[in-house]
This record gives C-alpha cells, sequence and structure tokens, in this order.
C-alpha cells in the first residue's frame, strides 16, 4: 500500500536522502540530522526504494522497512516516503526529474555518504544528478580519499562549496556540491543483517523458495 504524499510549499530547500534502507539504522538518523545543520535545509526525505538495481539481492518488502524506518527516524522535519513507488522510478536520476517536475519551486538538493560520491561515476545518468540538483556529500569511515579523487569530484571540481560555507548549498543553483566532515558513525545494513539483526517475514521468505 502506498503512503500519503508529504506537502511541501515552494521555495523549500529539502534534501533527498534515497536507498534500499534494509534496514535503516542509526547511521541513517545520524547523517540526516548532520544534514539538516550542515547544508541549511528545510525537511529532508528518506527515499526507501523499491529495489536497487545494483544490487543482485532483492531488499526486504518496501512496507516492513518503511516501518522499520519511521520507527527510528522521529523528527518533524523528516519525512519517511516510498515516493518512487508512486512515481514507478527506479534509478536515481529518473526520481530527480520526475520530482523537479512534480514540484516546481522547491529546492531539491541529493544527500550522500563519501563512499557513494567514489562510485556514483557507476550510476545511470549520474551527470543529470550534478546538473539537475546540488549534491551533499558527508564523510563516512574509509571514504574520504576515494571520494574525494573520484572522477564525479574531478569533473565538477569547479562547483564544489567549500565545507566552511556549506550552509548555502540549500539554497545554491546546480551544478553544485559540498563536501562536509561530519561527526560519523559506523553503522552499516550490510553488518547488520549479516549479524542476523534484520529478519524478513515468512511471507517474504517464502515468496524466494
Amino acid at each position: 500500500m502506498l503512503t500519503k504524499e508529504p506537502f511541501l510549499r515552494s521555495g523549500q530547500s529539502v534534501g533527498l536522502l534515497g536507498g534500499s534502507f534494509d534496514p535503516p539504522h542509526e547511521g541513517h538518523v545520524h547523517i540526516t540530522r548532520e544534514a539538516m545543520k550542515l547544508f541549511g535545509l528545510d525537511r529532508v526525505w528518506w527515499l526507501i526504494s523499491p529495489g536497487n538495481p545494483l544490487k543482485a539481492r532483492g531488499p526486504a518488502p518496501i512496507a516492513q522497512r518503511l516501518a522499520a524506518a519511521r520507527a527510528i527516524m522521529d523528527h518533524p522535519r523528516v519525512s519517511v516516503t516510498d515516493i518512487e513507488a508512486r512515481l514507478g522510478t527506479r534509478i536515481t536520476a529518473d526520481t530527480i526529474a520526475a520530482l523537479k517536475a512534480r514540484y516546481p519551486g522547491v529546492r531539491f538538493v541529493w544527500l550522500m555518504g563519501a563512499d557513494n560520491l567514489a562510485a556514483v561515476h557507476l550510476w545511470k545518468d549520474w551527470q543529470y544528478i550534478f546538473d539537475a540538483v546540488p549534491v551533499g556529500v558527508l564523510a563516512r569511515p574509509g571514504a574520504r580519499i576515494s571520494a574525494r579523487m573520484s572522477p564525479a569530484a574531478r569533473l565538477y571540481r569547479r562547483f564544489r562549496i567549500d565545507g566552511q560555507a556549506s550552509q548555502l548549498l540549500g539554497r545554491a543553483e546546480a551544478p553544485a556540491w559540498s563536501f562536509v566532515n561530519a561527526p560519523m558513525v559506523a553503522h552499516s545494513s550490510t553488518a547488520i543483517r549479516r549479524a542476523g539483526g534484520w529478519s524478513e517475514p515468512e511471507s517474504a521468505m517464502a515468496e524466494k523458495q
């Protein structure tokens, strides 16, 4: 069942944190709070994706991930949404294009960890992302150097906003991006799954057999 679409006003600066959230964890909560503060955002949306096209393994059912995300992310300016399922988009570039068309006047900012900046050049139509919306990058353990030397960082070097001025990002015109070193929380969805801290419903397991 699709959830109610959050309301946005023209002129608002809204960070978009996309992913499978399989499962959501305190690291997601931490970078969300840091992003609002460091990038000058009015709101943040968690985009709980139907599935990640770069991963062979399918995630847990979206209803399970939505419920877990809402249980862990409790903030009046953060919305947990399945709007990608509503829009029918599966890649980031398509989601951004659809949201910009659906919410004219809203200032969207794509949020990612430094590990994603290091690999974003592998994403389909990745340059559209940087050309369409500002991008806020938060440092994560072990990815600082590879992120700063990545193809995306080199290609868009002249559009980088220094970390000391990162709060300007929420009102900047694309292309613009900023890399900030925030206090880090080393949580990983993969590690949680491997440790057995995230179980799928019996119905989901039955569908795989």
